[in-house]
């Protein structure tokens, strides 16, 4: 893999006709020494976040060795990455029986998730009666305070806890409950409220529990969306778990994929058209602009120029390289007034949920991957920095 010193010395140097993908492992490596050196219990990478085999191996090395995967592709793909060395958590709640079979006696699987007793039945058979398994029944919570919802899929209802929980822990090793309050939470009070709901869940079965994991949820930084710090979220999972009934004999788990994962990587894209404020470059919502396009999230952009432009910032729009009007992204993006054909932009903060959600439709993708050694474009993790890199950092706001 080439390496470079910065995204600007990238786009000078290079003077790329497709977009290029930038990643940054210390940035990964200081996320994960934060939650294995500060979040209460133990911490397992979301690897549909990013699955890119770099980045598992940087989480791997900084601390992270237990992983949730959600698909047999997941677990292949971090089985062969790490040789068999991590932890596998399958924390899908719906999952294949073959996929459960496959995990279960060839790649030594033991923890499954599971919201129905056809799931509970379902993992049994598969593993033919399995008495090592890790069973983590999930709970339906609420995503309010989160910007992304995922509360109306997976998780069992209070009302159907009872048995459900009854049942599995006649059939586990270990009985866990897990939740998960939405993407990008964005206020500690989410898992605050999640965890009284797995205190009503214990009492009402009244159940020895082993394992607590208060799922993913954990969120980055973003233009328009700045969270408290991290700790404050450690402080209120931990006082919660604290209070419950089974905490003295439990161990607390967190699924964090967007905080481990946001600050690797970014893109570089080129500027083909200007048309006003519209933009039109050649990444989008096929490639990794997902997120932008289709919920509408603004991530920081930079121009990058030898010379730095002197101009007011102003907002623009995006249009993605393909044929579909579709292939938009609204912003608005903060740029020099005069940015033109032909100028390079980095767009930040997409490690997570980036290169995951990356097609190849209409023939157009980013096949060039460069490691550089500057910081990201935004850091929750800036207080770590050393002092002399501190200034590096965008703080948004």
């Amino acid at each position: 893999m080439h390496k470079h010193h910065s995204a600007l010395g990238v786009a000078t140097a290079l003077t790329p006709a497709a977009p290029v993908t930038l990643i940054r492992p210390e940035a990964a490596a200081r996320a994960a020494r934060f939650f294995t050196e500060k979040f209460p219990g133990r911490s397992l990478y979301a690897v549909k976040a990013n699955p890119s085999p770099d980045l598992i191996r940087t989480l791997f090395d900084s601390g992270i060795t237990h992983f949730d995967v959600a698909s047999i592709a997941e677990v292949r793909l971090v089985a062969e990455t790490l040789e068999g060395k991590a932890k596998l958590c399958f924390m899908h709640p719906v999952k294949a029986e073959e996929a459960i079979a496959e995990a279960y006696h060839v790649h030594g699987v033991r923890t499954f998730s599971l919201d129905t007793i056809d799931e509970l039945e379902k993992i049994m058979r598969a593993t033919g009666d399995a008495t090592d398994l890790e069973l983590c029944v999930r709970l339906r919570v609420s995503s309010e305070h989160s910007e992304l919802s995922l509360a109306s899929k997976f998780g069992a209802e209070l009302g159907e806890t009872r048995e459900l929980l009854m049942a599995t822990r006649q059939a586990a090793d270990a009985l866990g409950i897990c939740f998960h309050v939405g993407s990008q939470a964005m206020s500690p009070q989410a898992y605050s409220d999640a965890i009284e709901r797995v205190r009503a869940a214990i009492v009402d079965a009244a159940v020895t529990v082993d394992i607590i994991d208060v799922g993913g949820g954990f969120p980055s930084i973003y233009p328009g969306m700045e969270p408290v710090a991290l700790e404050n979220y450690f402080e209120a999972i931990h006082r919660g778990f604290e209070s419950l009934p089974v905490s003295y004999s439990s161990e607390l788990w967190c699924e964090p994929g967007r905080a481990l994962s946001a600050e690797y990587s970014s893109i570089i894209v080129r500027v083909e058209r200007r048309r006003g404020q519209e933009l039109y470059i050649n990444d989008g919502a096929y490639g990794a602009l997902f997120d932008a396009a289709h919920i509408g999230w603004r991530f920081p952009v930079a121009l990058l120029r030898e010379d730095e432009s002197e101009e007011e910032l102003e907002g623009f729009s995006f249009y993605g390289p393909t044929c579909d009007d579709m292939d938009h992204m609204v912003g608005p993006f903060m740029l020099p007034a005069d940015v033109k054909v032909g100028d390079y932009i980095e767009i930040g903060m997409l490690g997570a949920y980036g290169a995951a959600m990356r097609t190849g439709f209409n023939g157009f993708t980013s096949e060039s991957t460069i490691e550089v050694s500057d910081e990201p474009m935004a850091s929750l993790y800036a207080e770590t920095l050393p002092a002399r890199r501190r200034a590096t950092v965008i703080k948004l706001g």
